[in-house]
């Protein structure tokens, strides 16, 4: 987990015209964006230092170090804002991320191997699980419910999948 990249927020647009800018958080909490400061581009190269930041609908409004004026900002819209795996708090027990459910071994109700998870998306109704199968078929999604995923052992590495035809 090293160096995977999760993504926090994304870079909106500018907010006046003295460089400041508007981020969309993607944390429980907005102003978390600022305890990790450096945020990264999905490359994991260097993207925003912020210095200073205020809470505003949906994010924040920061001062960052690489901005300075309304036009650099507006340039950077659109810009998606990472960290590390690694920079995030551990979950408590029983709980954990949903990037951690990427590459866990998905099992059907009889234990067997169905394939492995390979994405973790919300669309807009809730959280959904791209499951690319082991015999190497077209991937398909389950909804990241307690009928659909009954059981999640991320520290053996699987979880338990009930595909959507066995509900029916």
């Amino acid at each position: 987990m090293t160096d995977r990249l999760i993504q926090v927020g994304w870079l909106t647009g500018a907010f006046g015209v003295h460089g400041e800018v508007r981020i969309t958080a993607f944390t429980a909490d907005p102003m978390a964006l600022l305890a990790y400061r450096d945020l990264k581009r999905a490359d994991g190269s260097p993207g925003l230092t912020l210095l200073s930041a205020r809470e505003a609908k949906g994010g924040v409004i920061a001062r960052t170090r690489e901005i300075e004026t309304r036009e650099q900002a507006e340039a950077l819209r659109g810009l998606k804002l990472f960290i590390a795996r690694d920079a995030l708090p551990e979950p408590e027990d029983d709980e954990f991320y949903i990037a951690d459910l990427i590459g866990l071994e998905a099992r059907g109700a009889d234990g067997g191997v169905i394939g492995k998870v390979k994405a973790a998306q919300d669309f807009g109704a809730g959280d959904l699980l791209e499951i690319q199968p082991a015999d190497g078929s077209a991937s398909w999604w389950l909804p990241f419910t307690m009928e659909a995923v009954p059981e999640v052992n991320i520290a053996e590495g699987w979880l338990t999948a009930v595909r959507p035809t066995e509900t029916e």
